[in-house]
């Protein structure tokens, strides 16, 4: 059963507690194009967090990356590796990536369980026809996928089957900071 949570303002003075300075590991999922960086990097300056994306990890480990499956566990392999080195050190850390397989998800609950440290999931939304116009503007941006991708990931990712926030990106930047904001 899927428990999603829609950020509001109200949630601000919920999540501040002092189990917020501890370390922890947070997920920032969606669909390629619903804006999953804009929000990971909020969460991350407001966390003081390190930020580690799937798309850069993919572009370190593959500088001409084909996209198979193999180069999809590695990388994943790689990011729970960094991820767990930047908690070891003390700090809490941002992860953006698709994470659209249910295995991955639950392999960061997994590693959050072995680090002693909490785990949050977020996933971005947006509508389709905003994706669309910020895939068609995207310049220097470190992932590959335009709107043909976004269509063929909407068909395949797996449900998300734990409790999680929803962030929605359809409306704009400062909406969108407003629930980041709110979630952390």
């Amino acid at each position: 059963m899927s428990h999603s949570i829609t950020v509001s303002g109200e949630r601000a003075t919920a999540n501040a507690s002092a189990a917020d300075q501890q370390p922890r590991v947070v997920v920032v999922c969606g669909l390629p194009g619903v804006g999953k960086t804009t929000v990971a990097e909020r969460a991350a300056e407001l966390l003081d967090a390190a930020l580690l994306r799937t798309d850069v990890v993919r572009t370190d480990l593959f500088p001409d990356p084909e996209y198979t499956d193999a180069e999809l566990r590695a990388v994943y392999d790689e990011l729970f590796e960094r991820a767990a080195a930047v908690v070891r050190d003390g700090r809490s850390v941002v992860l953006d990536g698709t994470f659209q397989h249910r295995e991955y998800r639950e392999r960061v609950g997994r590693t959050a369980d072995d680090l002693g440290v909490a785990a949050t999931l977020v996933k971005v939304e947006c509508e389709a026809g905003v994706v669309r116009e910020r895939i068609r503007q995207r310049a220097d941006d470190a992932s590959d996928a335009d709107f043909e991708i976004h269509q063929q990931y909407r068909e395949s990712f797996d449900a998300i089957e734990r409790e999680h926030a929803v962030v929605d990106n359809s409306a704009g930047l400062d909406a969108t900071r407003e629930q980041v904001d709110a979630l952390f």
